[in-house]
C-alpha cells in the first residue's frame, strides 16, 4: 500500500507551521511580563475598562481624547482655565476686603485692577479661541469691580449674594 503523494502547494499536515513554532518578539516581551507578574493588581482587573463618551466631540472625539491622555487640552479651554482661576483670585480679593487696613485696601485696589486687566486679557483669549459663541466669557467691567470692592470693604453685602 502506497502514499498518497503530498502536493507540494498544501501545507504539511504532520509538520507544524511556522507561525506555532516561531515566538514573535511581542508574544515573548507578552509572556515574560505575564511570568514577572506585571498585569497583576492593575486597575480594573476582573471588569470591563470603563468607556469614555466622547460622541459629543464628533470628528475631534480622537483628538480630544490624545490631548487629555497628555495632560493637555484645547487652547480656549486651557485659557478659560486660566480665566477663572484670575476670576477666582478677584473674589478672594473682594471677599478678604472688610478685613484690611485702609493701607491694605490701596494695595487691594491697584491688585484688582492688575487682576481684572489680565483676567479680561485671558477672556479674550478665551473668546478669540472658543469654536463657538457659547464658550464665550463677558469682559469684566473694571469700574462694577472697584464698586464691588468698596461695597465689601464698607460690610454691605453684594448684589448676588
Amino acid at each position: 500500500m502506497s502514499t498518497p503523494e503530498r502536493n507540494p502547494e498544501l501545507p504539511d499536515p504532520l509538520r507544524p507551521s511556522r507561525e506555532a513554532v516561531r515566538e514573535t518578539l511581542i508574544e515573548r516581551q507578552i509572556r515574560e511580563a505575564i511570568d514577572e507578574g506585571a498585569f497583576e493588581n492593575l486597575p480594573h482587573q476582573g471588569s470591563s475598562l470603563p468607556l469614555e463618551d466622547d460622541t459629543a466631540a464628533g470628528d475631534w472625539a480622537l483628538a480630544h481624547r490624545m490631548l487629555r491622555n497628555a495632560g493637555a487640552a484645547p487652547p480656549w479651554i486651557e485659557s478659560d482655565k486660566a480665566a477663572r482661576a484670575l476670576l477666582d483670585e478677584r473674589d478672594r480679593l473682594i471677599a478678604g476686603a472688610p478685613r484690611l487696613t485702609e493701607s491694605g485696601r490701596v494695595r487691594a485696589r491697584a491688585e484688582l485692577a492688575r487682576i481684572v486687566d489680565a483676567a479680561n486679557r485671558a477672556i479674550a483669549r478665551v473668546n478669540a479661541e472658543a469654536p463657538t459663541y457659547r464658550q464665550h466669557r463677558r469682559a469684566i467691567d473694571p469700574a462694577a469691580e472697584l464698586e464691588s470692592f468698596e461695597r465689601a470693604a464698607r460690610g454691605e453685602r453684594s448684589e448676588g449674594g
